[in-house]
């Protein structure tokens, strides 16, 4: 029974570490509560299922720290890129995904597995033996929640998480709107022609704010705070930091030319993303937000070309847990006072998808090399993964602890001499050395395992 992998949580990570661990040969159990228990935002017991956003974000491994990750990712056999792939949509230079199906092909390929099985119940307590991944996500449900507090001595982090509506694209005027990826960005015209923009002139986008800043928001509960994560903020939130803030953030009007008004410069412009391969489901970009639903079918409506929207679903927020993993995993992403115990995910402190995912790759690397006896390194800090995991598991300041997405500024710096380059120099300086360093990692790890 010690040679087992448990995992507990089927979403990103989990799924990413049960499928790493199986091909190293180790038999894995996932532990995912649902459908048998219910959390906010999941719709279905499928693993890997997306709740938020249908976008990995940037493909680009040139000269995106999140593109780079998805190119490690892909060398090591990652089962959330290959869904990803497979169910890809237009994006304009980003990686978007039909979720549905995104998560069925998850699904399918872990029931598969002949290393994995599936067990669908909840796990309240932590073990006290044997080999196990905590991945329960943002969503961690309460008990387990409260031991993990209990184990911890201190209490969870945390911060609140909004999603974005999702309306009918039938239901759009396309009289007022207009497909275009921002810079016309895309090798081909389908990436070029992927997003839907709806333009504000100055007094439409001044009306709007007002409504926005007026709506009734879902209320928090006592003793509960806001600590949102700034990469995920509702757009009342960003509204109240000042009535700019959202011109200069999601509804920015750079890159984009309206056909209907070629020569009329919009004020402020709300794009809209596909959100399956159909193309009859189309999310708000960037607009997480926790107006009441009535208040947001009233406000959104506001949005030229939006009056007569239908939605498939509505704008929510949730409250997003976290352990302050500077102070209590090692950079193996065990726990320090209970070892046979990791972390992964978005639990460990990183947001996104795919950083999730990549918490859950290493994870499962890193605990299926430990039961086969294997050596194992953490991977340089040069390379993406290498640099998330180092600043989750110590290179954060512990006190200050926050969410973090992957991004250059946890790199080592790039030699810069012959003066200042420019950023595409340097992010290329970066994208190349964290290849050759993921290569030799993953080269290394063969080897050891041979």
């Amino acid at each position: 029974m010690t040679q087992v992998l448990n995992i507990i949580g089927g979403g990103m990570a989990g799924s990413e570490a049960a499928w790493q661990a199986a091909h190293m040969g180790v038999q894995v159990v996932i532990h995912e509560m649902r459908p048998k228990v219910v959390t906010f935002a999941h719709r279905t017991g499928n693993l890997g299922e997306m709740v938020c956003s249908n976008s990995f974000r940037s493909d680009d491994d040139e000269q995106n720290a999140v593109g780079l990750l998805h190119w490690e990712m892909r060398q090591a056999g990652g089962l959330i890129m290959a869904c990803a792939d497979k169910h890809a949509l237009p994006a304009g230079g980003a990686l978007a995904v039909d979720r549905d199906p995104f998560a069925e092909s998850v699904t399918a390929a872990l029931t598969a597995h002949p290393n994995i099985r599936v067990s669908y119940d909840e796990i309240t307590v932590l073990p006290t033996e044997g080999h196990w991944i905590i991945a329960t996500g943002p969503l961690t449900s309460g008990a387990l929640a409260e031991a993990i507090a209990a184990e911890t001595g201190q209490d969870a982090l945390a911060f609140f998480d909004a999603i974005a509506p999702i309306l009918y694209f039938d239901t759009i005027n396309m009289e007022k709107a207009w497909f275009q990826s921002r810079y016309d960005k895309g090798d081909t015209e389908e990436e070029r022609t992927a997003y839907l923009n709806c333009p504000m002139d100055r007094d439409t986008y001044e009306h709007f704010i007002d409504a926005l800043l007026a709506a009734e928001k879902t209320e928090f509960k006592p003793g509960e705070t806001a600590g949102y994560f700034d990469g995920c903020l509702p757009i009342e939130v960003m509204a109240e930091r000042g009535r700019e803030t959202l011109r200069f953030g999601p509804m920015k009007p750079v890159g984009l030319t309206n056909p209907h008004q070629p020569d009329i410069k919009a004020h402020a412009i709300v794009q809209l993303r596909r959100d399956n391969a159909l193309g009859t489901l189309y999310n708000i970009v960037g607009f997480q937000t926790k107006m009441k639903y009535g208040a947001q079918k009233e406000v959104l409506r506001m949005i030229p070309g939006l009056e007569d929207a239908e939605f498939a679903r509505l704008g929510g927020i949730h409250r997003n847990t976290f352990i302050n993993s500077p102070t209590l995993l090692d950079d193996q992403m065990r726990l320090r006072s209970k070892p046979h115990l990791r972390f992964a995910g978005q639990l460990t402190g990183v947001e996104g998808y795919v950083e999730s995912a990549a918490m859950g790759l290493l994870a499962g690397r890193f605990a299926a090399a430990e039961i086969l006896g294997h050596p194992t390194q953490t991977p340089p800090r040069e390379t993406a993964m290498g640099a998330l995991v180092t600043h989750i598991t110590g290179g954060a300041e512990a006190k200050t602890f926050q969410p973090m997405n992957v991004n250059f500024g946890l790199f080592p710096p790039v030699d810069a001499k012959g003066g200042r380059r420019n950023r595409k120099t340097r992010y290329k300086l970066y994208t190349d050395r964290a290849k050759a360093a993921w290569a030799n990692w993953l080269e290394g790890i063969t080897e050891g395992a041979a």
